[in-house]
């Protein structure tokens, strides 16, 4: 299998050919401002936290292999070749079941154990106020518990490699240590802690900040605050959602600025309402709400979110306007960079690397990423490569 394409991150010409599952040979075709008719290629997104897409969310208790490997399988369209499911708070016996649906479809289908490197669990040992706990059901949050931890860590066969939790949750420093020295990386979220309990959770060793800016009081103290203890501790990564509505571009070029390219995650926190049609529903208890003109919002008014209805192609071109970066630039933060942080394998364009590729036109800073063909190690998964010359 051969791709004629543009370079993402030079605009070099190249002919890349495929074999086994890998790039066998990448081969200059001219220089840069040549061939400009020619569609762009790069590494395929990945995403660290996506809910769910259709009315279907991984954390539900009678989740199926086959419901998840369906939802999993629409996200080709947008790009994404890898991802980690996310299970918010919920009922042990909902996470539970959750974790075993998503193991069943890594064992059950190659392609699916390729495109899920693991999976983020966000809560539920998050605070329980009102702002920080966002839409996640307060029936459900409780203390940080490492046996209950290590219990769905189990289930899921050990690929949990995200956890989402407030640093003030009672329990949680001991919690993030041992996590830590197990091999899951342990992100900050949802939380209002004072400054001293965010500094005791980096010491313990968190190295993520989940969807920073959000998640929080919608009044906060000017400083010191959570927010700020975050942005300015050099040891955290930064997660943020530039769906357009969760955040401001203000905020979004302060992240990217502060913590740098290599250090700011592009994240869609895609609802597991994504892709539904306008309308209220109820989820666990939480009653949502679509809005036609886009955002996911807690039902009844349009202020506080409920996770996003984007998905992250649309976050990669937001961040590229936003905050004024390249494009090469902006893919990065949505798979290069987190994938590397997570310890994760590589994805790039370079001989010996699976070919998780995708093939695009993208008109400029303004306009959105239009896929041609998505491949999953050298397999297209949506669309087709186009025939050139």
């Amino acid at each position: 299998m051969e791709i004629l394409a543009r370079r993402y991150d030079s605009s070099e010409p190249v002919k890349i050919t495929i074999a086994d599952g890998e790039i066998a040979k990448i081969e200059s075709q001219g220089s840069p401002g040549e061939h400009l008719d020619w569609p762009f290629v790069a590494p395929g997104i990945f995403d660290h936290q996506i809910n769910g897409f259709g009315g279907v969310w991984f954390s539900d208790e009678d989740l199926t292999a086959e419901a998840t490997a369906e939802t999993l399988e629409k996200h080709f369209q947008y790009g994404i070749t890898r991802m980690c499911p996310t299970l918010i708070t919920n009922s042990f016996e909902a996470l539970a079941g959750g974790f075993r649906a998503l193991r069943a479809a890594c064992e059950q289908e190659t392609w699916v154990d390729q495109m899920v490197p693991g999976f983020h669990l966000e809560g539920p040992f998050i605070a329980s106020e009102d702002g920080p706990r966002g839409a996640h059901p307060l029936q459900h949050v409780r203390p940080a518990d490492w046996d209950e931890f290590c219990r769905l860590q189990e289930i899921a066969d050990g690929r949990i490699r995200i956890l989402t939790i407030a640093p003030e949750s009672a329990g949680a420093i001991e919690l993030i240590n041992k996590a830590v020295n197990s091999g899951v990386t342990i992100s900050i979220g949802h939380t209002g802690a004072s400054p001293e309990q965010v500094r005791a959770a980096v010491d313990a060793g968190a190295s993520m900040s989940t969807h920073l800016g959000n998640g929080a009081h919608g009044t906060m103290r000017r400083h010191p605050n959570y927010i700020w203890e975050q942005l300015g501790d050099d040891r955290l990564a930064s997660g943020i959602i530039t769906d357009g509505h969760h955040l401001p571009a203000s905020v979004v070029r302060t992240v990217i600025k502060t913590k740098g390219i290599e250090k700011t995650f592009i994240t869609c926190d895609a609802s597991g309402l994504a892709g539904c049609k306008p309308g209220r529903y109820e989820y666990h208890g939480v009653e949502v709400e679509v809005l036609a003109n886009g955002p996911i919002v807690l039902a009844g008014q349009n202020q506080l979110l409920a996770g996003s209805g984007q998905e992250t192609d649309i976050c990669v071109a937001n961040a590229m306007t936003m905050a004024d970066v390249s494009l090469a630039e902006a893919l990065d933060m949505a798979g290069r960079y987190p994938a590397k942080h997570l310890g994760f394998e590589e994805i790039a364009l370079r001989e010996m690397s699976r070919a998780d590729l995708i093939v695009f036109q993208h008109q400029g800073r303004g306009h959105r990423l239009e896929f041609l063909a998505t491949l999953l190690a050298g397999e297209v998964k949506y669309g087709e490569i186009p025939v050139i010359g």
